[in-house]
């Protein structure tokens, strides 16, 4: 069985991102281990670089060589396709780790240091957000390579 990590930069505030990412954690139970690391976000630096430095160097702590960040200029999958990546990792892996960076996003060495990047699009999400979608997706290729009626 896979584990799946996904590394966040800040924690959810609300009950309903909560809840959300539980049902998804939830029901991804039978298809993988799934973990989240919740990392600081960097509110005592004022400017974006130091922020992005920092960050950046908590991020580097957890990148794996099966690493993916969620970036706007990421490939853009649609589901059917991220099943197949979800698939071939599977294959060739124990371990794949997911990186949502902070609100000014991620240094360049974060993003030099991973062979994947995915994007949900161009406009740009809530991180609690992406963090649901990227669950509901990551879940949605495990119903999809299951050959549930899950993904219509």
């Amino acid at each position: 069985m896979i584990t799946i990590n996904i590394v966040c930069v800040g924690n959810l505030k609300e009950k309903f991102w909560t809840d959300a990412c539980n049902e998804y954690r939830k029901r991804l139970s039978k298809f993988c281990k799934c973990n989240i690391v919740e990392l600081p976000e960097q509110n005592k630096y004022v400017i974006p670089t130091q922020i992005l430095e920092k960050e950046g160097e908590d991020i580097l702590s957890h990148i794996t060589a099966n690493s993916v960040l969620l970036a706007i200029d990421g490939k853009e999958f649609d589901s059917k396709a991220f099943a197949r990546f979800i698939e071939t990792q599977k294959q060739t892996t124990s371990e794949l780790t997911f990186i949502i960076g902070g609100s000014y996003g991620v240094c360049e060495k974060v993003k030099q240091s991973v062979k994947t990047k995915l994007s949900f699009g161009k406009a740009t999400f809530p991180h609690n957000l992406a963090r649901v979608m990227l669950l509901e997706q990551i879940y949605r290729a495990f119903m999809i390579n299951a050959g549930a009626s899950y993904h219509k």
